[in-house]
C-alpha cells in the first residue's frame, strides 16, 4: 500500500515548497548541464544563468545548442556556453573533457540530465552499446569520472566544501533490474524491448549515483538521483501516439521538471542529500527496492570501468 501511495503521489505530487526564486545567488559557480538544448535541461539552465552561474550546455548540436543559448540570453541577459559532447560514443566524452578543462580549473555542479527514452531497439552507441543504457548509464559514467578531478577542485572552493552530481533517472526506474548481458548488442538484447531498456537504465542510473555517492561522499562529491516528473518534452518522441496522447493528461510544463534538479544542485538542503533518491517537487522519497544494494553498485562500476578504461 505505501508504495502504492508513493506512486500515486509521485504522478500528482503536492505542491512544491520549493521555488525558483529561493535558488541562492550563484557568482562563481561553474555548472555544466548534459541535454539542455531543450526540455528540462534548458529550464535548469534558464534558472541556474538567471541567478548568475558560469552555464555550459553539454550536447551533440551545436545548432540546437546555439538556438537555446540565444533563447536564454534573451530571457536572462546571460550567455550559456556550448561544449561538444556526444554521449553514445567513449572518444567523444574524453574530448568534451579536455576542451573543459582547457577552460576551467574547476566544477561546482554536474547536472547528468541528458537521456534517451524507448528508441528503435536496433539503435546502438557508437561502440555498439544499447543506445538507452550507454547514453544514460555508461555515457555519464565516463563523463562524471572523468571530471572528478574539477570537481574535487570544486569542492576546495565551496564555502560549504561540496561539489554536486545530479543524476536524472525516472520513476521508470522502478520496473527495472540489471542484466549485464544485454549492456551491449547481443542475443539477449535482441530479445528484450525498447521499454525495458529503458526501465533498466533509469535504474541504473540510481544504482550509478548511489555507489558515486558511497565512493566519493567523504571526499565533499554529493550525488543523488532524482524522479524529475512526469513532463511534456520531446524525450516522449518515441513514445506509441495513442499513448502519448494519453498521456498528455498527467503530464507537467517542463518547468516544473527542473525545480527536483535545481533543489538538489543548488540549495543549502541539498548539499545534505547525498546517496539520496529525490522525488517531485524538490523531496526526499525511496527508490526501487535494490538500486540501494552495495555489491550491485559495486559490481556495475567495475563493469563501466572495464567498459573505458582503453579509450
Amino acid at each position: 500500500m505505501g508504495s502504492a501511495i508513493s506512486s500515486f503521489h509521485q504522478i500528482f505530487p503536492p505542491k512544491s515548497k520549493f521555488a525558483v526564486e529561493d535558488i541562492p545567488d550563484l557568482t562563481g559557480k561553474i555548472i555544466i548541464v548534459t541535454g539542455a538544448s531543450g526540455g528540462i535541461g534548458k529550464e535548469t539552465a534558464k534558472a541556474l544563468l538567471a541567478h548568475n552561474a558560469k552555464v555550459y550546455i553539454a550536447a551533440r548540436s551545436k545548432e540546437k545548442v546555439d538556438s537555446a543559448i540565444k533563447d536564454l540570453k534573451e530571457q536572462t541577459g546571460k550567455e550559456a556556453l556550448f561544449l561538444k559532447l556526444d554521449l553514445g560514443d567513449l572518444p567523444s566524452i574524453k574530448a568534451a573533457v579536455q576542451e573543459f578543462e582547457s577552460k576551467e580549473k574547476e566544477l561546482h555542479v554536474l547536472f547528468n540530465n541528458a537521456g534517451v527514452m524507448i528508441p528503435p531497439l536496433d539503435m546502438v552507441t557508437t561502440q555498439g552499446y544499447d543506445l538507452q543504457f550507454g547514453t544514460n548509464v555508461l555515457g555519464h559514467f565516463y563523463f562524471t569520472k572523468l571530471l572528478l578531478p574539477v570537481l574535487l577542485a570544486g569542492v576546495k572552493s565551496s564555502s560549504d566544501g561540496k561539489a554536486r552530481v545530479v543524476n536524472t533517472s525516472s520513476m521508470g526506474h522502478i520496473s527495472g533490474s540489471l542484466d549485464f548481458n544485454t549492456f551491449k548488442d547481443g542475443p539477449a538484447r535482441k530479445k528484450s524491448t525498447s521499454w525495458n531498456m529503458y526501465a533498466q537504465s533509469k535504474f541504473g542510473n540510481v544504482v550509478f549515483s548511489n555507489e558515486l555517492a558511497r565512493r566519493y561522499g567523504d571526499q565533499g562529491i554529493v550525488s543523488t538521483a532524482l524522479h524529475p516528473g512526469n513532463i511534456r518534452t520531446d524525450l516522449q518522441r518515441h513514445t506509441p501516439k495513442l499513448i502519448n496522447s494519453l498521456a498528455q493528461f498527467v503530464l507537467y510544463p517542463a518547468h516544473q521538471g527542473a525545480l527536483t534538479q535545481l533543489w538538489a544542485g543548488t540549495s543549502v538542503a541539498g548539499a545534505e542529500l547525498n546517496g539520496k533518491y529525490l522525488v517531485p517537487w524538490a523531496r526526499i522519497g525511496a527508490p526501487r527496492k535494490g538500486v540501494e544494494d552495495p555489491q550491485l553498485g559495486k559490481q556495475l562500476w567495475e563493469w563501466l570501468e572495464e567498459q573505458v578504461e582503453n579509450i
